[in-house]
């Protein structure tokens, strides 16, 4: 699998653009919305905003060294409380995500990374640029059953069309 470093960090400024715009779609709701239980896989449009970030920070946590977030996949949905700590977590997260793209080198791509898995109770090693198109999949997938629930509540989804992601700036 061949990606480079410029794919990543097309595919974080994709990342930070994306949760900016669904932090102002979350906006339209209050938080009794936000946490309600949607029948999604991770319940409510907050607990599968929360997975998404606990996924990332999982995967920061393996390829550069950052903080790993309390809990495991169970409790990813209730990792922040409210919208002003996902917030807080989220803006955190996506600058740690664009600074390791910013920072990335081919070589960084390269070998095997090995970790303990609890999802599938094991350790497991895979190639580094698996893992690292993987965490931008998950992102894009955990994104879109966002964007149904919020659109199913009625509220303005965001665009999120790589293809329309604005060239400059401001990712954050």
């Amino acid at each position: 699998m061949m990606i480079s470093p410029d794919y990543c960090l097309v595919m974080a400024r994709y990342n930070a653009w994306q949760n900016r715009q669904m932090k102002h779609a979350f906006e339209a709701l209050d938080e009794a919305q936000l946490g309600k239980d949607r029948k999604a896989f991770f319940g409510s449009i907050l607990g599968t905003a929360n997975h998404l970030l606990w996924g990332d920070m999982i995967w920061m946590s393996r390829f550069a060294g950052t903080a790993r977030p309390e809990g495991g996949i169970t409790e990813s949905p209730t990792l922040t409380a409210s919208r002003g700590e996902w917030e807080i977590a989220r803006f955190r997260t996506d600058a740690e995500i664009l600074l390791w793209a910013e920072r990335l080198r081919a070589v960084d791509l390269a070998g095997e990374l090995s970790w303990y898995s609890g999802a599938v109770g094991r350790n497991v090693s895979k190639p580094m640029a698996l893992c690292v198109t993987h965490m931008f999949n998950h992102q894009t997938h955990h994104r879109g059953q966002v964007h149904a629930m919020l659109t199913a509540a009625g509220v303005a989804a965001p665009v999120s069309d790589l293809a329309f992601m604005p060239e400059e700036g401001p990712w954050l």
